[in-house]
């Protein structure tokens, strides 16, 4: 069974699609409401599929 590797997303590729900046995105990883991933550099990527999820249960800004 081989399984393909998950899709991982820089903090601004999330900020991007969530429309905000890039250290809200490193905020909501230490609050806990995002799961993110070290690179062995450090660097932080998140799951594209945790975060399409996040997208469509999340409601447009102003509602």
């Amino acid at each position: 069974m081989t399984t393909e590797p998950e899709n991982l997303m820089t903090p601004a590729e999330v900020a991007a699609r969530f429309r905000v900046d890039p250290k809200t995105v490193t905020r909501w990883a230490n609050q806990g409401r995002l799961t993110s991933i070290r690179t062995l550099g450090g660097h932080r990527r998140y799951r594209e599929t945790e975060i399409n999820a996040l997208l469509t249960a999340t409601p447009p800004h102003g509602r």
